[in-house]
């Protein structure tokens, strides 16, 4: 971790419940590539606790205060999780199309969205297609890879 703040006892610390505001990016360690960034345009909102934020990326916040600047080098699948070879998983052609948008063609790195028998949604991405099926990735896209998560707490409730 590397932090910039100065101790302040009357600025609000980030605890496991707070409601932040706060500019944050995540980019990955092995080219600097930006991944996502709120940095120079509107900054992010959120509660920790809530799913909104990946829990390691909310457990580095803890303890930062109001006006705090940091970042953290999280290793390979710390962030998000490792790869998981059992999230690769083909499907066949009828089951892709019932899924899918009627007349729509799929491209290899399409992300394609499924429901499953409880409701719920899950997002794979397209890594082969063909005439009698394709094979898609479950994966969280940055899982088992390294990162770098860099933040500026703008305010704490």
């Amino acid at each position: 971790m590397n932090a910039n703040s100065t101790p302040d006892a009357d600025r609000p610390i980030v605890k496991p419940d707070s409601h932040l505001t706060l500019h944050y990016r995540i980019s990955l360690a092995s080219s600097g590539a930006d991944v996502i960034s709120t940095f120079g345009d509107r900054p992010a909102t959120l509660t920790l606790g809530l799913g909104q934020l990946a829990e390691p990326l909310e457990q580095q916040l803890l303890g930062l205060s109001e006006g705090d600047e940091a970042s953290f080098d999280l290793a390979s699948g710390q962030a998000f999780g490792p790869r998981n070879p059992d999230l690769l998983q083909r499907i066949s052609r009828s089951m892709l199309q019932s899924h899918g948008e009627l007349g729509a063609s799929y491209q290899p790195g399409d992300l394609l969205d499924f429901a499953a028998p409880d409701g719920s949604r899950y997002a794979g991405v397209l890594k082969e297609i063909d005439a009698t099926g394709a094979l898609l990735d479950f994966n969280h896209p940055l899982a088992g890879q390294a990162i770098r998560f860099e933040v500026r707490i703008l305010g704490v409730l």
